[in-house]
């Protein structure tokens, strides 16, 4: 199991490649604000987390989770259940 440090370094790891932008990452930053992501991109990015971690995280936590850190702890808690 691992912890919110090791999620959130695998989740930045996997946002590289979408970060067009080159957006300094915290877990402050915003998919739709900062890093300025379409839906295709969130469908992409959440495919490479669900494959990653090995969980399906739902439409409806899709809508609630709106930053990084928000990401790491839907991740921690799906891979904990």
């Amino acid at each position: 199991m691992a912890n919110r440090e090791e999620i959130m370094a695998k989740v930045r790891e996997l946002i590289g490649p979408f970060n067009n932008k080159g957006v300094e990452l915290s877990p402050a930053t915003t998919f739709q604000g900062d890093l300025e992501w379409d839906s295709l991109t969130v469908m992409d990015f959440v495919a490479a987390v669900e494959d990653e971690f090995d969980i399906i995280i739902t439409m409806n936590m899709q809508a609630e989770i709106e930053t990084v850190g928000q990401l790491a702890d839907a991740v921690a808690k799906l891979m904990d259940s």
